[in-house]
């Protein structure tokens, strides 16, 4: 069975329709002021309407307090929370408490202890987003958590059990995507760089290439 797949930073119509029209399950909206997909609340709350109810909207926040979150969740009326920070287990599980949307968990993973620690997870996220951790920034800059084309090894997920649904993101692309459903057997699929043509920029011949690779791995 195919998994779902959720196309990642998007910020115009043009390509929330590309991802709808080829078979997107879910789409995402970035809120992190620092990546080159970060979209306004205003533009959400515009964008939120072109969305039919059957493909769900994640909204992805980095270490965001309560307030930005209720402030996002207002604009935008999210059906996914993803939070993509250092958040804990006691966080997540206290942010879905909070809002009472579904809350997913994602995990930089380099090591297979990164890995490992995705099961302190599983009772308090949704689903568990494996991402390739990034690359160390220049000093005195900020690492970008996601969205940065790299991927990890992944037999480090290939007999993966966990108690809780999970994805894989990370370096993905039309390419790619079949093999790492194929050896992985994911529940998602998850892509933002892999569909554009600069950062930031989505390429939507790339978008729908995508999913239909992801649908027929």
């Amino acid at each position: 069975m195919a998994p779902d797949v959720k196309i990642c930073g998007l910020t115009t119509r043009e390509s929330i329709l590309a991802a709808v029209g080829a078979g997107a399950t879910h789409v995402g909206f970035v809120f992190f002021p620092k990546s080159p997909r970060n979209i306004s609340l205003e533009a959400a709350s515009g964008l939120r309407g072109v969305l039919p109810s059957k493909v769900k909207l994640v909204a992805l926040l980095v270490d965001a307090p309560d307030a930005l979150t209720a402030q996002v969740v207002a604009a935008a009326r999210p059906d996914v929370l993803q939070l993509h920070g250092q958040e804990g287990p006691e966080r997540v599980a206290e942010v879905r408490r909070r809002f009472g949307l579904e809350t997913w968990k994602a995990m930089g993973v380099r090591t297979s202890a990164d890995v490992a620690a995705a099961q302190g997870f599983a009772g308090a996220a949704d689903l568990l987003l494996f991402d390739a951790k990034p690359p160390t920034p220049p000093a005195g800059e900020t690492a970008v958590p996601g969205g940065t084309g790299v991927r990890f090894d992944w037999r480090l997920v290939q007999n993966l059990r966990l108690d809780a649904r999970w994805g894989l993101a990370g370096g993905l692309d039309a390419q790619s995507v079949g093999e790492a459903i194929r050896l992985t057997r994911p529940h998602l699929v998850d892509v933002s760089s892999g569909v554009e043509d600069a950062p930031g920029v989505k390429s939507v011949a790339k978008i729908e290439a995508f999913i239909k690779a992801a649908r027929n791995p």
